[in-house]
């Protein structure tokens, strides 16, 4: 770049500088309004209940949070993958369920949605189980503990779509 373009950039660069400093100052100013000649902060808005701090808790209403207390069928994540296949041939995937709840909740009743779930090794009966078509049970129905994974294998041609369908809290 040579000395004149160097120049105006300068002059721009400093223009936009001093356009944002006085714009800047207008907003901060346009929040407060001259009564008697004092400053006075207008009062926040009070609709939002997120910002409410002492009627509302002492009427007993809560504030409405992105995370609850209660633990709920996303708590659970099902993760599963292709491993090495039987020695005839037969595609295996291995399953890893996991209680991911935040609030340190322990999970029981955990019903997975997995069709006709079969498989041509045997999987261990009380860590997973088909009861009807599109419902298998975890763990015997008993709870999975806040952070833990379950984990088994299965063998079969095709890989079974596993979802949760209802867990108990």
């Amino acid at each position: 770049m040579n000395r004149e373009s160097l120049s105006k950039l300068f002059a721009v660069t400093s223009l936009l500088l001093i356009i944002c400093i006085f714009t800047t100052e207008k907003k901060n100013s346009s929040n407060s309004t001259i009564m008697n000649g004092e400053n006075t902060i207008i009062s926040p808005i009070t609709h939002r209940k997120l910002l409410n701090t002492g009627e509302e808790r002492e009427n007993g209403v809560e504030p409405n949070r992105i995370w609850s207390d209660k633990c709920s069928k996303s708590d659970i994540m099902i993760i599963q993958g292709a491993t090495p296949p039987l020695p005839n041939g037969i595609p295996t995937y291995t399953v890893e369920i996991s209680n991911t709840c935040v609030s340190g909740c322990d999970i029981s009743a955990i019903h997975v949605s997995c069709g006709w779930f079969s498989s041509a090794r045997l999987v261990n009966p009380h860590i997973f189980k088909r009861l009807r078509f599109d419902d298998c049970l975890l763990n015997d129905g008993k709870p999975l503990r806040n952070g833990r994974t379950l984990s088994f294998q299965y063998a079969n041609t095709f890989r079974y779509a596993l979802s949760v369908s209802s867990v108990s809290c």
